[in-house]
């Protein structure tokens, strides 16, 4: 069996502890693992500032990439992660041999992730922004409630989500994305958990931000689950993320 090198980016609120079981599984496999810990998250939450944003997280990840020198990377981001990860990817795609998407996608260009949801979800968060983080933090969501729709998460995986979760720098969700389009000739996995595969094909002609995510060179795998598999399933998108690497 090869060793692959794996690159972690969590989404928002999240840093790097909410890949551990996954991780702790791919390096079972043989792998080599990096979870991310982005500036103003997990345990890098004093770097939190109101500067913060999408092009920090990037060059975090380029960061580590080139400290490392790392090459041949499958570089997997879930959820805004996405967003990085192609950013990287786009800045130094010769360290990269496949980008991996977890119930996620890139954006379209010039597209913030604060879009994604529509105008009114966008002035809800601001509001959150403006009246609960000081004008340039997002607040943690009620993880409790969003996983009472996942049975299989259980009060200790909740209680490891608040635990682990810290507000979210709001410039990252509003800088828009810039591309060059060099992350365009890399290989592509989506994994599929809070919607299928024939939802996204349904969805993709009549809605722009799902654009990327039909055109180029994909595959997919279905592992239907909540948002965040990596706290739901996280044995099976072990084995899914090693099977993408062969």
């Amino acid at each position: 069996m090869s060793t692959v090198t794996y690159v972690l980016v969590p989404g928002f609120w999240l840093g790097a502890s909410v890949w551990r079981p996954v991780a702790d599984s791919l390096r079972e496999r043989g792998h080599v693992v990096h979870a991310v810990e982005l500036s103003g998250m997990g345990e890098r939450a004093d770097l939190a500032s109101p500067e913060t944003d999408l092009t920090t997280h990037i060059d975090d990840v380029v960061r580590l990439l080139e400290q490392h020198d790392l090459r041949d990377v499958v570089l997997v981001g879930h959820s805004y992660g996405a967003l990085v990860t192609t950013g990287a990817a786009d800045r130094v795609p010769e360290r990269v041999a496949r980008l991996v998407y977890i119930d996620s996608g890139p954006l379209p260009e010039g597209m913030a992730q604060a879009d994604f949801e529509g105008p009114d979800a966008r002035a809800a968060n601001q509001e959150l922004v403006t009246t609960h983080g000081q004008g340039w933090k997002l607040p943690p969501p009620p993880w409790a409630a969003l996983a009472a729709e996942a049975p299989e998460v259980d009060d200790a995986a909740v209680a490891a989500l608040v635990d682990g979760s810290q507000p979210q720098p709001w410039r990252t969700a509003t800088q828009p994305v810039a591309l060059t389009g060099a992350w365009e000739r890399l290989p592509r996995t989506g994994v599929l958990c809070s919607f299928s595969l024939e939802q996204l094909q349904q969805m993709a002609p009549h809605a722009p931000v799902f654009a990327h995510m039909v055109d180029g060179d994909w595959t997919y795998v279905e592992l239907p689950t909540w948002h965040w598999p990596m706290v739901s399933r996280p044995a099976e998108l072990a084995k899914v993320l090693d099977s993408v690497s062969r």
